[in-house]
């Protein structure tokens, strides 16, 4: 491994104009990472990643690095580009357990509640705490993490990174609330009510989207993000079906062969593939299988039921043949995105979302309740992790901003 991420880093050209910086949706400095890698300046490369993005040690493994980072590389035109997320993965790694915590001065009349601890809400609440804000997590679940806990299995994120996470976090002075529901037991007015002067959604979009077809309710069928929650809840049988062809939907088809299912078979409507091309050859290494052309029209209790597409020479859909088609599954798993959930809208009191259920912010992350603030993929909706950093980041200064602004 050493060895590995030493050669990639040798490998780096030092670009002037490092288009891999740009294709970063947060802007890591890539070339001055490597460079003080190359110097074995292990912690000032570490504390340079985590200023710049505090879950680099997630991003490093869980990013789409092939349309971001690796995907700009320069030498990725003619050669094979820099796998810059691996030599980020092993700083990152390190950096999270040697880093030393500093806890500012605490502006103690200026607290701040975050909703939620996925991503977003993580970022938000170590850019708060570290500029000596009091920060105070909700989360409905027993976790934290959201997705990174509950969306992506153990053997392509371990959990113990979630926990050293919380251990950082609560050094920085993060109280962490877990089981605690904000917009049904509490509500947004009560934490208003209690002095916090600026509040952060960050809600994410854990709320499966549905078919609406016909079948969906049968007892053998499951929604990707429950089933990933408690894979070991479920039991799928020998054959499964998977409808999707997401990065949620092949996280679905290997968990589910680790799982003890035989045959997994992902459908997709058209010939397009929306996960990433790396996830797509591990769930093939797997024994996971793809077909393509297939839109599912309803779910019966032998399995789900499609009308087999005709494609034209560019492999564009021009029609469907006639008879439909019956694929025989002990289960079926339904994997094609997912949605915010709208309690925090249906009970606060000027707080709204759009059309897709994503909450309406201005420019400066705002919601349109004054105080509250949001970013991730409750605003965006179903984005990537490192998208949800960068919006959280952003958020955390305009929450800031507007705390000082309020003496």
């Amino acid at each position: 491994m050493a060895l590995h991420i030493v050669n990639e880093a040798n490998r780096c050209l030092n670009c002037k104009n490092p288009m891999c910086q740009k294709g970063c949706p947060v802007h890591t400095p890539i070339p001055a990472v490597i460079q003080l890698f190359k110097e074995n300046r292990l912690m000032e490369a570490g504390q340079m990643l985590f200023e710049n993005n505090p879950l680099s040690a997630v991003c490093a493994i869980v990013c789409n690095h092939e349309k971001q980072c690796a995907g700009h590389c320069i030498r990725g035109r003619k050669d094979t580009p820099v796998h810059f997320s691996s030599i980020e993965a092993y700083i990152s790694d390190m950096y999270l357990d040697r880093m030393v915590v500093e806890r500012p001065p605490l502006k103690k009349d200026k607290k701040a509640a975050v909703i939620g601890c996925g991503p977003a809400g993580m970022t938000v609440a170590i850019k708060l705490a570290e500029q000596g804000y009091p920060v105070t997590v909700f989360e409905w679940k027993g976790k934290i993490g959201g997705l990174l806990q509950y969306g992506i299995p153990e053997f392509r994120l371990p959990k113990s990174t979630l926990d050293r996470y919380q251990a950082r976090m609560e050094e920085l002075g993060v109280t962490i609330r877990t089981n605690t529901t904000i917009g049904s037991v509490l509500m947004i007015d009560e934490l208003m009510r209690d002095g916090y002067k600026s509040i952060f959604i960050g809600t994410g979009a854990e709320k499966p989207r549905t078919l609406g077809l016909p079948g969906e309710s049968l007892g053998h069928v499951l929604f990707g993000l429950n089933y990933l929650a408690n894979p070991q809840g479920h039991k799928l049988g020998d054959t499964v079906a998977v409808i999707g062809m997401g990065n949620a939907a092949m996280d679905v088809a290997r968990t589910a062969l680790r799982n003890g299912s035989r045959h997994v078979t992902l459908y997709a409507r058209s010939k397009n593939v929306t996960a990433s091309s790396s996830e797509v050859a591990y769930a093939e290494l797997d024994g996971a299988e793809f077909v393509f052309g297939m839109r599912i029209e309803y779910i019966t209790d032998e399995g789900p039921v499609f009308s087999k597409a005709i494609f034209d020479e560019d492999d564009k859909i021009v029609g469907y043949e006639p008879e439909p088609v019956l694929v025989h599954a002990d289960s079926t798993v339904i994997s094609i995105s997912q949605v915010p959930r709208g309690k925090l809208v249906r009970t606060t009191e000027g707080l709204f979302a759009g059309e897709r259920g994503t909450l309406l912010v201005d420019e400066n992350y705002m919601t349109t309740r004054p105080g509250v603030f949001a970013a991730g993929d409750v605003v965006t909706g179903a984005k990537t992790v490192v998208h949800a950093v960068d919006g959280a980041k952003k958020a955390a200064e305009a929450m800031i901003r507007y705390m000082e602004a309020q003496d």
